[in-house]
């Protein structure tokens, strides 16, 4: 018998019951007077992610019109729709953050206000409601909670310790402003924390999150992280992500044993029609239960990224998904989806 075993929050890398997914629709900033083919082209890339997670596990899309979305694959096997109202599609940030209370799943229903107040999200904010509601996820429990906490903020190693940023979690426009100690504190209570690594460095030009953890670095096994590296001396990113890359150096792991560091590269620059550089970031991926799905940029660096995931998971099928259509939303992989672990 397995008594008094702590809250924890799993690492993606567990077994996933499934994963939560919104597509765009006319309410969406895809969608706008002066594209009226944005929203029909940005629908493929989050079609692809869809049909690479449910080649091996279910899929839940949130969507406007079920029938319309449905009818766009040609197999809907492992796939379910589902009509809720929503703002926008990045349902990494308003979707349940789940935790594991005495090895039972447990979801948290965490408050979202568009990222320190920028977008819109009263919809976003129903979400998890109205889907349990609905009963998808059984008798799971759910527990709305009232603090702002976005799943791309935070990355869990599974065995208690949180890697995420001050830029975000400290900011003045999330839960008024905290001190370090203070988040520290609500991630004990709510997620069972027992350890918090703190960048204080790095950022993408074009993010609109203040640094999420997931264009960062991620944890990818207990021992090992893989993170941003500007090679690049004339980018306005490369001081920085040294700093970054220094702090990261000096983490332990609980053993006081230093991470495994593995670099991933920048793209090139990409802009936006309108001259604005967007966030592409390859740090940006989704582990499922038999797949790492990562997104490419037709980027030169591709390739070359595509081979660090195939040696960090040599058991998982390596699925690359062109995301230069999300990064004009600010976005991409991670960004668009959240597991539901067993």
């Amino acid at each position: 018998m397995q008594e008094n075993m702590p809250v924890v929050m799993p690492a993606e890398w567990e077994k996933q019951r499934a994963v939560l997914m919104s597509f765009p629709h006319k309410g969406t900033d895809w969608h706008t007077p002066n594209n009226k083919r944005g929203l029909e082209t940005s629908l493929t890339p989050f079609i692809r992610i869809a049909q690479a997670i449910a080649y091996g596990q279910a899929v839940y899309i949130i969507c406007k019109d079920k029938d319309k979305i449905s009818n766009m694959f040609c197999s809907t096997h492992n796939m379910t729709f589902i009509e809720i109202p929503t703002n926008d599609t990045w349902i990494r940030d308003y979707g349940y953050i789940s935790i594991k209370d005495a090895n039972n799943v447990k979801l948290l229903d965490f408050s979202f206000d568009g990222w320190g107040g920028k977008f819109e999200a009263s919809l976003d904010n129903l979400v998890n409601q109205s889907l349990h509601k609905k009963g998808y996820l059984g008798t799971t429990h759910i527990e709305h909670i009232d603090y702002v906490l976005e799943g791309g903020a935070i990355e869990s190693d599974g065995e208690g310790t949180i890697l995420t940023t001050s830029t975000c979690l400290c900011n003045p426009n999330r839960n008024r402003g905290l001190s370090k100690k203070e988040v520290e504190v609500h991630l004990k209570n709510y997620l069972g924390t027992n350890r918090v690594l703190w960048l204080d460095y790095g950022y993408l030009i074009g993010d609109d999150t203040d640094s999420h953890i997931d264009t960062l670095a991620r944890f990818v096994n207990t021992k090992t992280i893989v993170y941003v590296k500007c090679y690049d001396k004339e980018d306005e990113h490369y001081e920085e992500l040294e700093k970054m890359e220094e702090q990261l150096k000096s983490f332990k792991t609980k053993d006081n044993e230093s991470y495994r560091l593995i670099a991933l590269p920048m793209t090139n620059a990409i802009y936006s029609k309108e001259g604005k550089r967007l966030p592409a970031t390859y740090a940006n991926f989704l582990i499922t239960n038999n797949a790492l799905i990562y997104p490419t940029y037709s980027d030169k660096n591709d390739n070359k990224t595509g081979e660090i995931f195939r040696k960090l998971f040599p058991s998982k099928e390596i699925i690359p998904v062109n995301c230069l259509k999300l990064i004009e939303q600010g976005g991409s992989i991670h960004c668009s989806t959240m597991q539901i672990p067993y």
